[in-house]
């Protein structure tokens, strides 16, 4: 008599199983699927879009260089709108503006409709995403905003659609054809919204200076930020917890340092605290392996000099850099007159996630 216990196992081990993945996706299924069709497919849609993004360049004239400029003039921020998959190509053009130094925010047009018009003000300019131009929810808001008096820049593919007509600055977005097989579902046509968007934020970035240290204080929490605004003063060693001994130290107390700061390696300075030369637990093991008698041995007879050293004003990114370039795990800090001010090893690096 099986116990309890037993027959809820033996109930579990019965249940039927899914199939496996392979079976699914078998196409030999009634499914009726078609690799090689897919297949082309796939390849068409990127000839479609690639053909798309490459005929925006074809329209990308006079216009595009005055929108430019307005969003450089612009007090406010950039609003942008759009409807259906247009909204979301515009999200994602708000993301890249304001992440690339110009105030940017999405409103949904349905939404200003309903209340949210009242986010907009005069000194905004307004972005407004439409295919074919003719989205109810935008052109209704159109008389609202030109008596706002924030300009209208239109993004479409319609350049004779109401959208069009109502706008200061057209960026014609049209394409020839959409990549769905119906032509149907916005395909092409929001690629080429896509691209003509990060063309205007790449060209606004530019014409602001915008640099490689603005986009990291844009993204203070990510890689990309650590590594851009964390400096070596923020991260290092410094003060006492910095392993030093003069050039007649004792090799029993150049260990002792060593060991007690626990950084792998000590400085040898001068009584200017400038930098001689450096021994490291690496240079150690070489000594043992080469047999080296160390009785009597003061530090300048065992020391690596001119190593390596980078400056307190540095990004410990740098840091980073020179480990990996010269393959050592511990640089010296020194400052503007070259005295020893701090250490860093790869490990201090990897608690600040700069590595």
């Amino acid at each position: 008599m099986l116990s309890g216990s037993a027959v809820a196992t033996d109930k579990i081990m019965s249940m039927s199983l899914p199939p496996p993945l392979a079976q699914l996706a078998d196409p030999a299924s009634d499914s009726g699927f078609d690799a090689q069709r897919a297949l082309r497919l796939a390849h068409d849609t990127f000839d479609i879009e690639a053909a798309a993004v490459l005929g925006l360049k074809q329209r990308t004239g006079d216009s595009f260089a005055r929108a430019v400029e307005a969003l450089l003039r612009v007090r406010g921020r950039v609003v942008i709108m759009g409807m259906g998959k247009s909204g979301h190509i515009g999200r994602k053009i708000a993301a890249t503006l304001a992440s690339t130094g110009t105030p940017a925010m999405f409103v949904h047009p349905a939404e200003a409709s309903h209340g949210d018009l009242g986010m907009i003000k005069p000194i905004d300019l307004v972005l407004a995403i439409s295919n074919g131009g003719e989205s109810d929810e935008i052109t209704v808001l159109l008389p609202v905003l030109k008596r706002l008096g924030a300009p209208l820049l239109a993004m479409t593919g319609n350049p004779n659609s109401t959208l069009a007509r109502h706008a200061d600055i057209l960026l014609d977005s049209g394409v020839e054809k959409e990549a769905c097989p119906l032509n149907l579902a916005p395909t092409a046509s929001t690629t080429a919204q896509l691209a003509l968007g990060d063309a205007l934020a790449v060209a606004v970035l530019d014409a602001r200076g915008f640099r490689t240290e603005d986009f990291a204080r844009s993204h203070p929490g990510g890689a990309l930020g650590r590594k851009l605004l964390t400096h070596l003063v923020d991260v290092m060693r410094s003060g006492e917890a910095v392993p030093r001994v003069l050039p007649d130290a004792a090799f029993t107390q150049l260990m002792r340092e060593m060991t007690s700061k626990g950084l792998g390696a000590s400085a040898i300075v001068d009584a200017d605290n400038r930098v001689l030369g450096i021994f490291t637990d690496g240079d150690l093991r070489r000594l043992v392996e080469n047999g080296a008698d160390l009785r009597g041995k003061k530090a300048r007879d065992v020391m690596h000099p001119g190593p390596r050293t980078i400056r307190n004003d540095a990004l410990a990114a740098e840091a980073a850099r020179l480990m990996e370039q010269y393959r050592i795990t511990s640089v010296l800090v020194v400052d503007a007159d070259d005295r020893l001010c701090g250490a860093i090893n790869s490990n201090d690096l990897m608690r600040a996630k700069v590595i």
